[in-house]
């Protein structure tokens, strides 16, 4: 009988479908194979039984798999098991020895673009060793996936563009959405981080190119928080862009049309919303990242109800700030409703502290939310926000004009 290591085997390289896993169940029970203490089959070692034609599919495959490729890891023994003899050099190269090699490489780059496409390299053929590389060297490295060296990646992603790293639902896709989502290999999803370009960063609206920060975030979830990668799936959301320049340029690779903005952008978002619970579950985490304010504010408010959702500009910065707050008063004494608040700037990440701070100062005296955030104030562009200026201000901006 088969052994259950080259049953697995058969699935994850991709033999071929049912039908051939039980016509191998079937070849392998015919041959009586006696089972080796440590569960594998010595007819498997003795004659190979897969067709020549898909061994070499398999272990063709199976290196160009960034989730299960090890490179020159594969012991001999690994090298016979799944077909790999002759695609690889003969040399043995651990992944520590790999991890040294790449560093002294990357070191060489003198341009941190040049750094971030070799990582980006890296994670599409050996996402074993990109992570270890991550999570061994990520105070040299994390500003090169992730900010700020991510933001330069994402004004010239259409240049830079290799290969699909996440999941691009455009306009073209409305009413088949949940279709679009079964594409994906992936089933087990645990967070899903999504962006509609329209705000990356400080850069402003990149549109489809805002895949990057996508991309980038999760590679920290995975390094920094040890979420598998298997269980993140990075989307953008591309209704067009105003950006001018993109529209122009000839290796842009979103849509070349104007924002689709009111009832044609809510539609969209709200059939991507309900497809996402429909196939992954109510428990999957939908990171809104880098919307911009009109948007933000909204989705915000929206789907919390109905969806287990985030985000980071408003909610995740306003939490570290919180707690830079109360462990500096560990330090000077005191208590937080002894300072009054003032920001310079009232945009996402200004007003979701603010709120954030409002909240803990009620939980903490008792006072209705209302009276917690006379003490905190903020200055946006055209000054400080007072009631006198209520009826011009955002909507998210007005609680603070009082």
């Amino acid at each position: 009988m088969i052994s259950r290591q080259t049953f697995l085997r058969a699935v994850v390289l991709g033999w071929g479908g049912e039908r051939k896993v039980w016509a191998l169940l079937e070849r392998r029970t015919m041959m009586n194979g006696v089972e080796k203490t440590n569960g594998e089959d010595l007819a498997t070692e003795e004659q190979l039984i897969t067709p020549w034609t898909v061994s070499v599919a398999s272990g063709y495959t199976l290196l160009r798999d960034p989730r299960h490729n090890k490179g020159l890891a594969f012991t001999e023994y690994e090298r016979d098991a799944h077909y790999l003899r002759g695609l690889l050099p003969p040399a043995l190269m651990t992944q520590e020895l790999q991890e040294k090699k790449l560093m002294h490489n990357l070191r060489q780059y003198e341009v941190p673009l040049q750094r971030y496409m070799a990582m980006m390299d890296l994670q599409e053929r050996n996402e074993r060793l990109f992570y270890k590389l991550l999570i061994l060297n990520g105070k040299e490295l994390l500003p090169v996936v992730y900010t700020p060296t991510v933001g330069e990646a994402c004004q010239k992603y259409g240049s830079i563009f290799r290969r699909p790293q996440g999941l691009y639902i455009s306009l073209k896709e409305k009413g088949k959405i949940l279709e679009v989502l079964k594409n994906w290999p992936e089933r087990n999803i645990q967070v899903i981080v999504v962006t509609d370009g329209e705000r990356i960063l400080g850069l402003g609206d990149l549109g489809c190119q805002g895949m990057g920060i996508p991309v980038g975030k999760l590679s920290l979830y995975t390094a920094l928080g040890g979420l598998r990668p298997s269980a993140c799936l990075p989307v953008t959301i591309d209704v067009g862009t105003n950006n001018e320049k993109l529209l122009n340029d000839e290796f842009y690779i979103g849509l070349r049309q104007r924002r689709a903005t009111g009832q044609e952008y809510a539609e969209l978002l709200e059939e991507f919303m309900t497809a996402v619970k429909k196939n992954y579950g109510k428990k999957v985490l939908v990171q809104f990242e880098d919307f911009a304010n009109h948007n933000a504010f909204d989705l915000l408010e929206k789907y919390p109800p109905t969806h287990l959702v985030f985000n980071d500009d408003i909610q995740g910065t306003a939490s570290v700030v919180l707690a830079g707050l109360l462990a500096a008063l560990k330090l000077v004494g005191g208590a937080l409703a002894d300072h009054k608040f003032l920001f310079l700037g009232a945009g996402e990440a200004g007003t979701g502290i603010a709120e954030l701070i409002a909240l803990e100062l009620s939980k903490q005296t008792k006072a209705p939310l209302e009276e917690t955030r006379k003490k905190i104030w903020l200055v946006d562009s055209k000054g400080l926000i007072v009631s006198s200026r209520k009826e011009s201000l955002q909507h998210f901006k007005k609680p603070w004009g009082s």
